[in-house]
C-alpha cells in the first residue's frame, strides 16, 4: 500500500511519519512518498524524518520529491497538508481584515476565505492528476479550511472518496474519556456541526449521558485548560462548544486581544518556524542529530503552549493536570486521526470517528451534499455519517449561515467571480457588511498578488 503526503515540508510531517512507523503492521504500508514544492524545506524536514526513522525503523520505503506526478503514481491514500503561499500568505490572511476591525483568523474568519480561494484551484489540479495516476485513491484532507476544501473536492472535483479531518473533535473525545475514567472506545460523543464550528451535545457511556456531569466538573474547577469559555456560559448553553467557536462567541474580544498583542498567530508561527529551520540546518551541518530532534520537540512544545494565546489573552497552563489527562490532550494530533481513518478503510477494524463528510441526512435541515462534521462509521472501503437528527435552532442558524458562505467561496474560486467573492464575505458572520467585505477582498487581491485567483 502506498501513501503520498502533499505538502510534506511542514514542521509536523515528522509526527505523521513516526505514527505511520508505529502502526505499520495495521496499515500494511509499503511506500510513503513525501512531496513538497519547496525543495530546500523538504530536505531539512526530510533529514529530521530520516533521524526519526533510525529510531522507529519503519517497515516501508520513504521517498522525497518535488514532482507531484511521481508522488501520486499508484497511491492508495493521498494526504493533503499543503499551504499555498506558506506562512507569509497566512500573515496577509490575518492582517488584512484586522485593518478593518475584523478578525482575520485563518480558518473561521476571512482568513479562511483567502486561504480557500488560493487553495481550491491547486487542489482541483491535484485531483486532475489523481484521476490519471491513482483513480481509486482516498483523499484525506488536512489542509485548512478542512471542511470547505473537502466540499470543493467532492462537489466540484467529483472525488467521492474524500474525507476532511481535524483533530479538535477527536481531542475533545479523548479528554472527555480521560476525565470520566473510561477507555476512548467506550465513549460516544454526540457531536454536530461544521469543521471548527461544532458542539458536543451528549457524552454517552453505556447508555448514560455524562455531559451534565462534565459541565458541572468544569464549573467547579473554574474552567478547563484549552477550552476558552466561561463555565457559566457552557452551563447556560448546555453543550460544550468546539474551541474555535470562541471566534464567534467572543469576536470583539478576539480582535481587541490580537491588536493588544501586536502579533497574529501567523506572525508568531512564522517567527517560530524560521528559528526552527535555521537551527535544524545549523545542527545538521554540525552533525548534531540528537540536537536536531530536541530542537524539533522544543518547537512543538512552544507551539502548543502558545496556541490561541494571543487571541484569547490566555496562555495554556497544563501544570498540575493528571498525567492521564495530559496524555489525552497530547494524543497523536492530526496524524492519529488520519491513521485511524486509514486503518478503518483498509479493513484493520471498523470504528467510529468524527469526520468531515457529506451530510446525507445526518443533520436535519442541511443539504445532502453539504459537508458536515459529525460522527461517522468507518469500515473497509466506506465512510458513512451517523444520524445527528434535529439540532438546536441557535447552532443550526449559525451552521447554515457559515455553510452559505462556504458554498459562495467555492463558487467564487471556481468561477473566478468577484461578485460571488464579495457575497461570500458579506454573509460571513464575522463580516456582515458589504463595504467591509469589498475592502477586505480588494486587500487580499493586492496583498496576495499572483497567488490569488483572477476575479472578474
Amino acid at each position: 500500500m502506498k501513501a503520498a503526503i502533499l505538502g510534506a515540508g511542514g514542521v509536523r510531517t515528522p509526527l505523521i511519519v513516526a505514527a505511520m512507523a508505529r502502526r505499520q503492521a495495521q496499515l500494511g504500508l509499503t511506500e510513503l512518498a513525501l512531496m513538497d514544492v519547496d525543495a530546500a524545506r523538504l530536505a531539512t524536514i526530510g533529514a529530521l524524518i530520516d533521524l526519526e526513522a533510525q529510531e522507529t525503523a519503519p517497515g516501508f520505503t520513504i521517498t522525497r520529491t518535488t514532482d507531484a506526478r511521481a508522488a501520486l503514481a499508484a497511491a492508495d491514500f493521498v494526504i493533503t497538508t499543503f499551504r499555498v503561499g506558506g506562512i507569509a500568505a497566512r500573515v496577509v490572511d490575518e492582517r488584512v481584515p484586522l485593518r478593518h476591525g475584523v478578525l482575520g483568523q485563518e480558518t473561521t474568519g476571512p482568513g479562511g476565505f483567502a486561504m480557500a480561494m488560493r487553495t481550491i484551484p491547486v487542489l482541483l489540479d491535484y485531483l486532475a492528476l489523481m484521476r490519471e495516476l491513482c483513480p481509486d485513491a482516498w483523499l484525506i484532507n488536512f489542509a485548512n479550511p478542512a471542511g470547505l476544501l473537502a466540499e470543493a473536492a467532492i462537489r466540484v472535483g467529483r472525488w467521492e472518496r474524500t474525507v476532511g479531518i481535524c483533530d479538535a473533535p477527536q481531542g475533545m473525545a479523548r479528554v472527555a474519556a480521560a476525565i470520566l475514567g473510561v477507555p476512548p472506545d467506550a465513549l460516544f460523543l454526540d457531536y454536530f456541526g461544521l469543521n471548527h464550528l461544532g458542539w458536543v451535545r451528549a457524552a454517552m457511556v453505556n447508555g448514560h449521558d455524562h455531559l451534565p456531569e462534565l459541565i458541572e466538573m468544569f464549573r467547579r474547577a473554574g474552567g478547563m485548560p484549552g477550552l476558552p469559555f466561561a463555565p457559566d456560559f457552557i452551563a447556560a448553553l448546555g453543550m460544550i462548544p468546539n474551541e474555535y467557536l470562541y471566534y464567534y462567541y467572543h469576536a470583539a474580544a478576539a480582535v481587541r486581544n490580537l491588536l493588544a498583542a501586536g502579533q497574529t498567530r501567523g506572525e508568531q508561527i512564522s517567527a517560530l518556524n524560521e528559528a526552527l529551520l535555521a537551527e535544524l540546518r545549523r545542527l545538521a551541518a554540525a552533525g548534531d542529530h540528537a540536537g536536531m530532534l530536541a530542537a524539533h520537540r522544543a518547537y512543538l512544545d512552544q507551539r502548543g503552549e502558545t496556541y490561541m494565546a494571543n487571541d484569547t489573552g490566555q496562555r495554556h497552563d497544563l501544570s498540575g493536570l493528571d498525567p492521564a489527562l495530559l496524555k489525552a490532550i497530547a494524543g497523536e494530533g492530526y496524524a492519529g486521526v488520519a491513521l485511524d481513518l486509514i486503518e478503518g478503510l483498509v479493513g484493520a477494524g471498523p470504528r467510529q470517528m468524527i469526520l468531515n463528510v457529506p451530510n446525507r441526512g445526518a443533520i436535519h435541515k442541511m443539504g445532502g451534499d453539504d459537508v458536515v462534521e459529525v460522527p461517522a462509521y468507518v469500515s473497509q472501503g466506506q465512510v458513512r455519517p451517523l444520524a445527528a437528527g434535529r439540532v438546536p435552532e441557535g447552532p443550526l442558524g449559525l451552521i447554515k449561515q457559515v455553510k452559505a458562505y462556504e458554498q459562495l467561496t467555492i463558487a467564487a474560486a471556481t468561477e473566478g467571480s468577484y461578485a460571488r467573492a464579495v457575497q461570500a464575505l458579506t454573509v460571513h458572520p464575522l463580516v456582515r457588511d458589504y463595504g467591509t467585505a469589498k475592502a477586505i477582498l480588494d486587500g487580499y487581491r493586492e496583498g496576495h498578488g499572483a497567488l490569488f485567483p483572477v476575479l472578474r
